[in-house]
């Protein structure tokens, strides 16, 4: 439910020379809301989110701490609700996150019914924060015992967080060859000229409080697994007692000639995204892959470059994970701005003038003036230096965890880009999911299980991607999908895409058919199996649809 604000509201602190600390308000009546029902109600132009859960009222903070959208217009289902966008839940109890890509809790008001009427009071000192942090032990002098986190992505960055929340009292070491503090990649391609402080996750005197040793600029070369230790590329040796590898990917490139000119680029950090940005206004820009990310740096492009083509190896963008519809719409909304697309073609060859780039060939024999080439044609494991450790790789170089996070070898774990894990959802399948929500819950995992508090990975894979400001987002696991059953249409550009196999819903992607994508992943989260009968069916009250 998402109420409609009262229109009256009654504060017990009007006096305006009132010195309390709260604010209070009726912000409705008892019987306005029903168990599993929640509202946006104002408390002094203030919005907060109160909820009902067998006959307990909640008020929390109604702003989801990821990126603000309103979690009115989200899912709840028992004590907790997801975020309508991008899938982050919350105890609607305590405020406290529950699932990832936020990363912060929700503030906690008071609630009281009297006369049948609620009242939320409100924290005057704490009215305009949003977020709140959990609490973090520290370490404590003598405990020795190290945690060494390779990488300083969102699963080492989650992974320390934890250890720090669940009291850890030893020695926290993330090492990072980044130049960044943990930040937030998946802006990159989608506001490419970005200021790096405006997407760091956390500054370092959160870091310094919590007693988090962070290492920038410092790459692992090599890992001993029987004594402990890792080996960086400034020659120092660190020993730890347990360690997280969560070193990620590296954009892949293409192999033909021509690649060392100048002007051929990839996106992996943001001074990429500044230089892709800066190196493209006004030129002529050739694009290589049809990826999410290749289409989102596409997207952001169009009112920049003079010109923007596409080089996709498949028929239509992310066929294999969205379906031809999804792709075909891809195609149709660049391709009315101008960005041409060459499909089930290569490039071969690039050449150039003055070590500049000036034109790429195709395999189709064509031939396309370029002034910058983007490549985002896949990704390849930064598991080089696990070459010769007993850490079991698989053929791709993926590093394989188990449900714990926990590798072949004892006190080792994974997270992130570079794990292949069994997904819950799927059977336990082994997979490898390059979606940042699932990077934060593998630190997480890896973090309690360091712990000996035995917990398995349970989270369902939530993704969104952006297209001219029209976001389609994605939960589940769609792969080896036999049909899809439609909800409004592609053409309206509204509609949720409920992705079957074996008569079960497995996947859904929507745009514009909130909370539909976030209905979806609690359902699977609760392990509930949603039938094609369902799917099919004209009732659509399970979606909780605003």
């Amino acid at each position: 439910m998402s109420g409609a604000k009262p229109s009256q509201q009654e504060f017990s602190d009007s006096d305006p020379e009132d010195t309390s600390e709260e604010l209070t308000a009726v912000v409705c009546l008892e019987s306005d809301l029903q168990d599993g029902q929640m509202m946006e109600v104002e408390v002094g132009h203030h919005s907060v989110l109160l909820t009902r859960t067998d006959g307990i009222y909640s008020a929390l903070g109604n702003q989801c701490t990821h990126y603000g959208a309103p979690l009115s217009k989200g899912f709840i289902s028992g004590n907790r609700v997801r975020c309508p966008w991008h899938g982050s839940c919350f105890n609607v109890l305590t405020g406290d996150l529950e699932e990832y890509p936020g990363i912060d809790c929700l503030p906690c008001h008071k609630v009281k019914i009297q006369n049948s009427k609620v009242y939320v009071s409100v924290n005057k000192k704490t009215l305009r924060q949003e977020k709140r942090i959990k609490g973090m032990g520290v370490a404590v002098p003598g405990v020795t015992h190290t945690i060494l986190l390779l990488g300083g992505g969102a699963a080492s960055l989650i992974c320390a967080e934890t250890l720090r929340q669940e009291n850890f009292s030893g020695r926290i070491i993330m090492a990072s060859r980044d130049e960044l503090l943990p930040y937030d990649k998946t802006r990159l391609s989608k506001v490419m000229n970005v200021e790096s402080d405006s997407i760091v996750l956390r500054r370092m005197e959160f870091f310094h409080q919590s007693d988090i040793e962070v290492w920038l600029r410092k790459e692992a070369l090599s890992v001993d697994t029987d004594k402990k230790t890792v080996t960086f590329d400034d020659g120092s040796i660190q020993s730890y007692d347990q360690l997280l590898i969560s070193t990620g990917c590296r954009a892949k490139g293409l192999d033909v000639p021509g690649m060392k000119l100048d002007n051929v680029r990839m996106l992996e950090t943001p001074e990429d995204a500044r230089q892709i940005h800066a190196a493209c206004l006004g030129c002529k820009v050739v694009l290589v892959g049809t990826s999410f990310v290749g289409m989102e740096v596409a997207s952001y492009l169009i009112d920049k470059a003079s010109s923007i083509t596409v080089i996709g190896s498949s028929e239509l963008p992310y066929q294999n994970t969205l379906g031809p519809e999804i792709g075909r719409l891809t195609m149709t909304i660049l391709s009315e701005k101008n960005v041409r697309f060459y499909m089930n073609d290569n490039v071969t060859e690039v050449k150039g003038v003055d070590g500049k780039v000036k034109e790429v060939v195709l395999k189709s024999g064509k031939v396309i003036p370029a002034d910058v080439l983007i490549v985002g044609i896949g990704i390849i494991p930064n598991s080089e230096f696990l070459r010769g450790s007993k850490i079991q790789m698989d053929a791709k170089n993926f590093v394989v965890a188990d449900k714990y996070m926990q590798t072949s070898v004892p006190d080792v774990f994974c997270g992130g880009d570079l794990a292949t894990f069994p997904l819950a959802m799927a059977n336990n399948r082994l997979v490898n999911i390059g979606h940042w929500q699932m990077a934060q819950a593998h630190g997480r995992i890896a973090a309690l299980n360091m712990l000996n508090k035995q917990t398995e990975l349970k989270s369902v894979p939530f993704y969104w991607t952006v297209l001219l400001g029209k976001t389609i987002r994605y939960a589940g696991y769609g792969e080896g999908y036999t049909e899809i059953v439609m909800k409004g249409k592609f053409e309206d550009m509204k509609f949720l895409a409920l992705y079957i196999k074996n008569d079960e819903v497995i996947a859904a992607a929507s745009l514009n058919y909130d909370p539909a994508a976030s209905a979806v992943a609690e359902r699977f989260a609760a392990r509930k199996v949603i039938t094609k009968k369902e799917a099919q069916s004209d009732d659509l009250s399970w979606l909780q649809l605003s």
